[in-house]
């Protein structure tokens, strides 16, 4: 009976350590919106939505002020777009050798390679695309400036292949052993039960882990911050310097920018930006699983 009652508290403590861990997670999240919310009301308060949505000139520093974000968000989504362009194929192969070609022993060695890379700090990264990359896309490209947004795509591209590998690998170890067995007694071979029944079957999976790759990119500050430069403007050409939105925030989180101005209230208005964009992509990962989860079933 004393053992039963010992059993029970300790299954009642560790369920309350569970549900306040829980808690603190979801509080925490409705502060960090709060926040955003709040100190975004001010921003709007003076400049309308309107503007902030349609102008195409970000100067909020200048005696001039525009405050558009179409600069900010045309140089976030041209890194991301050129990043997922070079990640999306090299990490898709890696995760069909990993799950159909290497051996046991390649993929104990692969995968950690793989795993320390997703670990290397970005801001690592983004010293490794200003002094490497760009000296050497330099030697090939006539006219790529210093700062640019090819050089941080790639290394951005670099730092998310990890992401799209393992999660993409997972899906694909997951589709049943069943389809593949029926691909090859109806005269398929290896690759063609690849193209044809493995990437269909777990493109769910693939797809929500490109998502989540384009939320991580997106997101990223100090590779931008560093390799990219900080020169608004509503450009789709890789080999020019651009700011996204996480390097204007780093830009003015640096101190010269008076507490409780408008041109401080700007960050948060773009960090709300920012937020909702990362918000949407997890939604539609997470409905991309859960459908094609349905549909497997």
């Amino acid at each position: 009976m004393k053992i039963l009652t010992k059993r029970k508290l300790s299954e009642d403590l560790i369920h309350c350590f569970l549900f306040v861990c829980g808690t603190i997670s979801v509080f925490t999240t409705i502060a960090i919106v709060g926040v955003l919310l709040y100190e975004s009301a001010a921003f709007f308060s003076e400049v309308s939505i309107f503007d902030f949505l349609t102008d195409s000139e970000w100067t909020p520093l200048f005696s001039e002020k525009h405050f558009g974000i179409l600069p900010l968000l045309c140089g976030t989504v041209l890194t991301t777009f050129v990043s997922v362009l070079f990640a999306l194929p090299f990490g898709l192969l890696i995760a069909i050798y990993l799950g159909e070609y290497a051996s046991p022993r390649v993929r104990k060695c692969i995968k950690p390679a793989l795993e320390v890379l997703a670990g290397i700090p970005t801001i690592v990264y983004g010293y490794f695309a200003l002094l490497f990359i760009t000296p050497n896309l330099q030697k090939f490209i006539p006219g790529l400036d210093g700062f640019n947004a090819l050089s941080a795509s790639i290394a951005i591209a670099i730092m998310i292949v990890p992401m799209i590998a393992s999660l993409s690998e997972d899906a694909i170890f997951a589709v049943p052993v069943s389809l593949k067995q029926g691909a090859y007694a109806l005269g398929s071979n290896r690759l063609q039960m690849i193209i044809g029944v493995l990437i269909p079957s777990a493109f769910g999976g693939i797809a929500a882990s490109v998502i989540l790759a384009v939320s991580r990119a997106i997101g990223e500050t100090m590779i931008v911050a560093i390799a990219a430069g900080q020169q608004p403007s509503l450009s789709l050409n890789p080999a020019h310097s651009v700011e996204t939105m996480t390097a204007y925030i780093v830009q003015v989180s640096l101190g010269d920018t008076p507490h409780g101005t408008l041109e401080y209230h700007t960050i948060f208005a773009v960090g709300l930006m920012l937020f909702v964009l990362t918000f949407l992509l997890n939604i539609l990962s997470n409905s991309l699983k859960k459908a094609y989860h349905r549909a497997a079933v």
